[in-house]
This record gives C-alpha cells, sequence and structure tokens, in this order.
C-alpha cells in the first residue's frame, strides 16, 4: 500500500501583506488623500495599527491580504471538511481526469496503533485499488470508477485565503476539538505564515485563545468555559 505524506507549502502571497493592510487602515483612520496614503508608513506605525485592528475587531481590512497554499498527501475527508470554509478559492485535483491506479492513502494514527485493524485497513485499500484497476481496465470512465474510491484516498489542492478567513479557518481548525488530520495541516500553515507575515500570525491560536475563554459545549482544559471566571491570558499557547 502506497501512503502519502502531508506536505503544505505557501507558494504565492499579497507582496508585504502587513503593510498593504495597515495602508488601507491608514486611509479608514486619517482621512488621507490617495496621494499622502502613498507616503511610506513607518514599521513602527505599521505594527501599532495591525495591533489595533486586530485587537478592535476591524478586520474588514485583513481582507486586502491573500495567501495562497499549495497542500498534499490529505484525505479527502480533510478536503470536504475544508471547502466549509466559503470565503477562499480552491482548485483540487480531479478524480474524473487523473488515473488513481496508484492511489495513496491516508491512515488515522489511532487505525495505525491497532496492528489488527491496520491489516484489515490496508487491505480495504489494496482491494479498492485493485477493483479501480480492473473496472479502468475494462473501459470504464475514470468519472465513473472513482465512486468505489474511499475518503481515505489522497487528494492535492490548491488554496488561497485571505487573511481575514485564515483568522477564522485557523481559530476552528486549531482547536483540539477539530479532526485531526485538518488540525495538523492548520498547524503547518500557521508556521508558514508566520514566517512572511509575523505582525499578523504570531499570535493566533485556538478560538479560546483569542477570546480567553472556551466557546464550545466542553473545553479541553486550556481556557474555562464562557460561563466561568475568564482568567488572564496565557503567555504562550503552544500546538500539541
Amino acid at each position: 500500500m502506497k501512503e502519502a505524506k502531508l506536505k503544505v507549502e505557501l507558494i504565492a502571497h499579497t507582496p508585504d501583506p502587513e503593510r498593504t493592510i495597515a495602508t488601507a487602515a491608514h486611509m479608514c483612520y486619517a482621512g488621507v488623500t490617495v496621494d499622502e496614503l502613498k507616503t511610506k508608513l513607518s514599521d513602527e506605525q505599521v505594527a501599532k495599527l495591525l495591533k489595533m485592528l486586530i485587537t478592535s475587531g476591524h478586520h474588514s481590512t485583513l481582507e486586502h491580504a491573500s495567501f495562497t497554499f499549495a497542500i498534499e498527501g490529505v484525505s479527502r475527508a480533510l478536503t470536504h471538511q475544508l471547502v466549509r470554509h466559503r470565503i477562499a478559492s480552491y482548485s483540487q485535483q480531479s478524480q474524473r481526469y487523473v488515473n488513481e491506479e496508484n492511489m495513496a492513502f491516508i491512515v488515522p494514527p489511532k487505525v495505525r496503533a491497532n496492528k489488527e485493524q491496520l491489516k484489515a485497513f490496508e487491505e480495504a485499500m489494496e482491494q479498492t485499488r485493485e477493483a479501480y484497476k480492473k473496472m479502468i481496465d475494462a473501459g470504464i470512465p475514470k468519472e465513473d470508477a472513482r465512486f468505489i474510491l474511499p475518503n481515505a484516498v489522497e487528494t492535492r489542492i490548491v488554496v488561497t485565503m485571505n487573511t481575514r478567513a485564515l483568522f477564522n479557518f485557523l481559530d476552528h481548525r486549531l482547536c483540539t476539538r477539530a479532526q485531526w488530520e485538518i488540525r495538523v495541516m492548520a498547524h503547518m500553515m500557521l508556521k508558514e505564515l508566520k514566517k512572511v507575515a509575523p505582525g499578523l500570525f504570531n499570535e493566533r491560536g485556538p478560538i479560546c485563545y483569542s477570546l480567553g475563554y472556551c466557546p464550545e459545549p466542553k473545553t479541553c482544559g486550556l481556557y474555562p468555559l464562557k460561563k466561568d471566571v475568564i482568567p488572564e491570558k496565557k503567555e504562550k499557547w503552544k500546538y500539541e
């Protein structure tokens, strides 16, 4: 059985995304003309504006900077969740046109940890691959043969989100209640974002980290539920 490996690469983004957002905010708050807007803001002004935007909730200006990721080694189960984030652009590998005879699969950690179930999983994947190949060899179109492919089959996708959409995505998909695969991918995306826009993403984490409390029905313990006393914000959120 061929197993896929998750890979996340930031392949493009708005040039100087932090300054682009700060410049848009400067128009909102300073009442400057277009010509005056061209005057370069200092690094200190950019940092101050970004902090104000994020803490005040004036997130519409965050939409002026976008980031594009190329992602591979993920399951169809993951991308079904990913596209629920509607403020984004997606280009996914097509099973209508790409032959899946040599398909790779994603193995859930809990399946891998159980030798008996891992063996059953691998056998099922191989049976699926063989059945798919027989259909293709028999002249069945790929768009019809794909109906037997499982959620575990690997796919690849290019995703573009603006900063505001990424904030929402990270809020929900870094949460410990998120499904394990998309949570791992979200963390890898965040690591890439911090490299090019630390002023925007260094303080990002699950939604509880931003709110100071857990909005879910049940907390993992990192922060108390909303109905409880809100403590001081933790110094550092760490991905686990």
